[in-house]
């Protein structure tokens, strides 16, 4: 169905509310295992990162149904309920894992190296144990994180569907949109590192660029929200540039994603340097 044209409006509430969410509750969780003291939670018993990441379940469906409820295109509600459900799924999965992999780290469990690399792992005894933690780390890694990212991106770019007006409609990003460029971008950059996202981002940016050609054919052009995903897209994808280009050459990086696809994740080079640093 072809999108209601209305005068275009930056939905500065959605998109900060968003950011802020995103920063907070995911990328937060990893500070805060940094700051606070880990004597603070017992290690059998959730921690504040996982306080955060419960958190984090429940408003992220939310925020998504909000920014469908927003688009001027109406979808189906089958497909809407399913996506949801698989987020909620997907995160669900991931907190599981994500908290066992935190507590494997405070022990000497190193994320710049493979599960049966790792010291941790080969004194395990029988050593059949490590196909346990490899099972934990596919729900965490593969199986999780397809079931969150896929329906996350896919709705980012339904939203950017919807996101075009008449040439003459169309208005500037207002300054509110430029300032929360940058966190919105870093938090996408964030996205690709550390939840190896970098094929679903480059098929949605992929997308949404083709969807911007079709539409400056029938006399579109993206309106202040669409150029807003899609200038935070470019810059994630120039930050993304820039963090394998400064790692390129680490050879121990390169055996943690072997591959043609080379995009470390923050956590391992954090495990691999800062943290050594730090301990010396």
């Amino acid at each position: 169905m072809d999108p209601v044209l209305s005068k275009p409006r930056f939905h500065l509430d959605l998109w900060l509310g968003f950011t802020v969410h995103n920063w907070v509750l995911d990328v937060g969780r990893p500070v805060v295992m940094l700051v606070l003291p880990t004597d603070w939670f017992p290690l059998n018993r959730p921690g504040a990162a996982e306080f955060l990441h419960i958190l984090y379940n429940i408003s992220t469906p939310l925020i998504l149904l909000q920014m469908l409820e927003r688009s001027p295109r109406r979808f189906p509600r089958l497909g809407i309920h399913l996506g949801i459900i698989a987020v909620v799924m997907g995160t669900s999965l991931h907190l599981a894992a994500d908290s066992i992999t935190r507590r494997l780290v405070l022990i000497g469990y190193q994320l710049h190296l493979s599960i049966r690399e790792n010291p941790v792992m080969t004194s395990l005894k029988p050593p059949s144990m490590v196909d346990f933690f490899e099972l934990l780390c596919f729900y965490e890694d593969t199986l999780g994180h397809l079931m969150w990212y896929v329906p996350l991106f896919l709705v980012l770019f339904l939203f950017f569907s919807g996101c075009f007006s008449h040439r003459k409609q169309v208005e500037k990003m207002p300054l509110t949109a430029w300032m929360l460029l940058v966190p919105s971008a870093t938090y996408y950059w964030y996205l690709i590192t550390e939840g190896q996202t970098f094929i679903l981002f480059i098929f949605t940016f992929f997308a949404m660029t083709a969807t911007v050609m079709h539409q400056r054919r029938r006399g579109l052009a993206p309106d202040c929200n669409g150029l807003f995903l899609l200038y935070s897209f470019s810059v994630a994808l120039f930050l993304v540039a820039v963090w394998v280009a400064y790692l390129w050459s680490d050879g121990v990086l390169r055996k943690k994603h072997p591959g043609l696809i080379y995009i470390p994740q923050p956590r391992a080079v954090y495990t691999l340097h800062l943290r050594q640093d730090t301990q010396t």
